[in-house]
């Protein structure tokens, strides 16, 4: 059976369950109205527009038990129509990589190897490349998981019995088994409430982190293990040794920019589960070694390394030496893994105070060479195939979590860091509220003046704010001290505008020094070696334009430059996708993240420093999302040579992490989309594309601007769109605002995005773009030629015209406009038609550009899904629509208004579900 056969067949069966459910479970009549519904929302996906007046009648018609009914039956099919689709999606990869066999996989580790292989590099080359490969994916709890962990766990249960039922040697009682089971998880499903009672907690986000970590655990192996058989193919006469590529950070429990509830006690807490998760795990990975090698060594020397190893562990913690002997003499590969199971066991009693346990391991180094020992003795005594299947799966997780399952990132808002300093200050009478607000130059001076005193100064009365800081800073040392700065990613410094930012940053981390008087034993030198990386982050359009500036007059303050020194010249440097795209447009923003790393990383290098981005995408198109290795190919090729940091945040955890196939194929991807970007070391970028976007990106922005500052604007946006409902929603622990005020620069990026993708705009992934075009060619015609070269030739410039071309293919014109009827404003009717006219001025000007005659005509299976998901989550839009109309008219605090409110709840959670996509 065909792969698309197998799609439509798994829809269909799914759909005839659910139908029956809801027959079961809500009635003939509610079953009825849902067909109903279902039948006009396609006939106006069908271009009878009459329909849609009809169905809003008729949605106007039904009371609010009614209207939950719709709003369940739709949403609930969306979920089961997307795991289908997640299913195709593995089955395709599954049968292409049977047609292709014995090539590997298009766009997997293995080819990417094979292809630099094909290219000309010779093996040593080879390992160089590897070398500079360093993946780090960092899970953030940004608020954009509609989903609640229930739902997400019968979704997963029932992706496995799918995939049972796929079997082909079941017998007929086995199938009717399943079946029986898949419907009793259906019928869970639709009697779950799919809204959150409360907003999770930090903690609960930082478990929701964890879950994914089984998955995780198991892939990256697999990863490796391409490499490594590509290598063998590729070069069979050179071992050339894979060392680390992907591991992975967290902001969960870390991010504070914000959130008042990201705590010291939180972070602490956090930062210990993520240790116990990975040191359990290692310990159950060296258990199941030892219960598996079983290899007795009698007199081999190949193994009088590991006998050394056990006697010399055993002669310095006598404890052991019980629990070893229990095991035969000659069996030394199990008496290894048993003094490494002890010492990983020791290592986990240890906390953050306390007596250090003896035996603990120090360092994930010492951990490998434990490992190692064993490594060497399987490959004297031809055990490759052991060493292959069960012990370099460890060494890689080894290698990929270490001791902290991923590195504990911290984030803070550069203002409030500012506001500490002073406060600081004035407690030492160096300024006085009359000082205020302090120029930079003042800023710096003071910070330079007092650094060296740092550790001995701290306030007298403290605010809230200050006392947190302070306590935080603390805690991030004793955190070094104890556990290392491998505990610790980056130092996130939100909204950078000036090297006083990041020099605060630094003086916070000298007064911690001596701040703790839990640990007076560790003195001044013991503490030279702990440097923590401070990253600016620039996330404005004008930050980004003077980021290098900013990063080059921080370098150039001998502290900060000598700290730099210390961490080896690497400075890691954080650019925003969202808050970028929010300020300036899609077009502008991308330009100036684009030219920004170009700038920065010139600069840096100037100094002797070299740079790693750390790219701030989300899941939308809006705010940087898209396909990843698009957006790695898409990178300017000067700035980048393997190493790169990107965050994955919201409902892309569970998209890409929630099924270990797809996990495979997105590590992969990643993997050989930085292995062929790393390899592209020259500029491809002609001077008159620049040329072109810096005029295309200024026409873009002052578009955009005019729009989102136009009378009206912000009244139409928060009548026209479902951001209020959106604010309210339980799905994060921080609030949706930065600050307490009405303007879109208050508000956050992400529910900036999500209403825009709810009301079927998608606003922030194209708006400017076409304008910007427009006003090129009218001014010079024949640049057209020029555009479709730029993007035939160019990755930067096709991977931004390709998002905005999918973005514009999920917009829904005529569904839209009934969201903008709901504005009343005297200046709606001028908004709405500017986003109109620039809507089909985009759509006009990416065709003329990428030559096609509709949207996605070059991707028609997309152009197809995207047309049947429509019809499903067109009722949805409606319903929406009509619940926001209610909620106008109704009194706040009534019974009415408390029940709209949770429609508007589940109605959220339901167009998400269609769209795949929140924030």
């Amino acid at each position: 059976m065909a792969v698309e056969e197998k799609l439509r067949k798994e829809i269909t069966m799914l759909g005839q369950v659910f139908g029956e459910v809801i027959l079961r479970h809500a009635g003939q009549e509610a079953f009825e109205l849902v067909e109903k519904v279902r039948a006009e929302a396609r006939d106006f996906r069908g271009g009878d527009a009459s329909m849609g007046d009809a169905l809003a009648s008729l949605l106007a018609g039904l009371d609010a038990d009614q209207l939950r009914i719709v709003i369940q039956s739709f949403s609930g099919f969306l979920e089961l129509a997307n795991l289908a689709e997640d299913r195709q999606r593995v089955r395709a990869l599954r049968e292409r990589e049977l047609r292709r066999h014995p090539e590997p996989r298009r766009e997997s580790a293995f080819a990417a190897v094979q292809e630099l292989a094909a290219s000309g590099l010779t093996a040593e080359q080879m390992g160089q490349a590897l070398g500079k490969i360093d993946i780090e994916l960092v899970f953030t709890a940004h608020p954009t998981e509609a989903k609640r962990k229930s739902l997400r766990s019968k979704l997963r249960k029932m992706r496995g019995m799918l995939a049972e039922l796929d079997r082909g040697d079941l017998l007929p009682v086995e199938q009717d088994e399943i079946m029986h089971e898949l419907r009793s998880e259906i019928s869970k499903l639709w009697q779950t409430n799919l809204v959150r009672a409360s907003k999770p907690t930090v903690m609960e986000e930082v478990q929701r982190g964890l879950s994914f970590q089984e998955v995780l655990w198991d892939t990256v192996p697999r990863v490796m293990d391409q490499v490594r058989r590509a290598l063998n193919q590729c070069y069979p006469d050179t071992d050339i040794p894979t060392p680390r590529m992907i591991r992975f950070g967290s902001w969960m429990g870390g991010d504070r920019d914000g959130n008042p509830f990201v705590t010291p006690e939180f972070t602490e807490q956090t930062c210990m589960w993520l240790r116990q998760a990975a040191l359990e795990d290692h310990t159950r990975a060296c258990e199941a070694l030892a219960d598996s090698i079983s290899i007795s060594c009698g007199d081999t020397p190949a193994c009088e390394d590991l006998a050394k190893s056990v006697a010399a562990a055993c002669e310095q913690w006598p404890v052991l030496c019980e629990e070893v002997d229990r095991i035969a003499d000659d069996e030394l590969y199990r008496r290894q893994f048993k003094v490494i199971s002890w010492r990983l066991k020791q290592t986990a009693a240890m906390g953050l105070s306390g007596p250090v346990p003896e035996g603990i391991y120090s360092s994930v180094e010492e951990l490998c060479e434990d490992v190692r020992l064993a490594e060497r003795s399987l490959l004297a005594t031809n055990n490759k195939e052991i060493l292959d299947s069960d012990l370099r799966p460890w060494l890689d997780q080894i290698m990929a979590f270490g001791f902290q399952t991923a590195r504990l990132d911290i984030r803070q808002h550069s203002g409030v860091y500012a506001k500490v300093m002073e406060e600081i200050w004035k407690s030492a009478r160096l300024i006085s509220d009359s000082d205020l607000p302090l120029s930079e130059e003042r800023r710096v001076e003071l910070l330079l003046r007092t650094l060296p005193v740092a550790p001995n100064l701290s306030p007298v009365n403290r605010s809230e704010t200050t006392r947190e800081t302070l306590d935080l800073f603390r805690l991030l040392r004793r955190i070094a001290r104890r556990f290392g700065m491998e505990s610790l990613g980056g130092h996130v410094i939100s909204m950078t505008t000036s090297p006083s930012d990041l020099l605060t940053v630094l003086w916070l981390w000298r007064w911690s020094e001596r701040a703790d008087a839990r640990n007076r034993e560790y003195n001044v030198e013991a503490d030279a070696d702990l440097r923590l990386p401070i990253v600016p982050l620039f996330e404005t359009i004008d930050d980004l334009h003077n980021g290098a500036q900013i990063l080059t007059d921080a370098l150039a303050i001998p502290e900060y430059r000598e700290h730099v020194r210390g961490l080896g010249e690497e400075q890691m440097v954080m650019v925003g996708y969202s808050d970028s795209t929010k300020d300036g447009g899609y077009l502008a923003a991308q330009w100036a993240l684009h030219r920004g790393q170009l700038s920065i990383f010139e600069a840096a290098k100037q100094e002797g420093v070299h740079v790693t981005f750390f790219h701030g995408r989300g899941g939308s198109l809006g705010r940087g999302g898209g396909p990843a290795a698009r957006a790695i190919l898409s990178l300017p090729s000067e700035t980048f040579d393997g190493s790169v940091r990107l965050t994955e945040q919201g409902e892309v955890l569970a998209e890409r992490y929630d099924d270990p196939n797809i996990a495979h194929r997105h590590l992969e991807q990643m993997l050989w989309s930085v292995l062929t970007a790393a390899s592209l070391n020259s500029s491809s970028e002609a001077g008159e594309w620049r040329g072109a976007m810096d005029k295309l990106s200024a026409a873009s922005l002052t578009a955009y601007r005019q729009l989102v500052d136009h009378d009206g604007f912000v009244a139409f946006f928060r009548s026209a769109t479902p951001i209020a409902g959106i604010e309210r929603l339980p799905i994060g622990s921080r609030p949706s605002r930065r600050k307490g005020g009405d303007k879109i620069e208050d508000l956050r990026a992400i529910p900036w995005v999500f209403s825009w993708t709810q009301c079927r705009c998608l606003l922030p992934a194209w708006y400017g773009l076409g304008t910007a075009f427009a006003e090129l060619l009218a001014a010079e015609p024949e640049s057209l030629e020029l555009l479709r070269t730029m993007y035939e030739d160019w990755r930067f410039f096709r991977a931004t015209i390709d998002n905005s071309v999918l973005a514009l293919s999920k917009a829904n014109a005529p569904v839209f406009k009934r969201y903008a009827k709901l504005a009343d404003d005297p200046n709606a009717k001028t908004i709405c038609a500017l986003i109109e006219q620039e809507y089909d001025r985009t759509r006009d000007a990416v065709l003329a550009v990428t030559g096609c005659e509709a949207l996605l005509d070059d991707v028609p299976w997309l152009q197809e899904s995207i047309r049947l998901r429509n019809r499903y989550v067109d009722p949805l839009n409606f319903v929406q629509v009509d619940v926001m109309r209610r909620a106008k008219q109704t009194e706040e605090g009534s019974p009415q208004a408390e029940e709209l409110e949770r429609l508007t709840q589940l109605v959220i959670k339901g167009v998400a579900a269609g769209m795949r996509t929140t924030g």
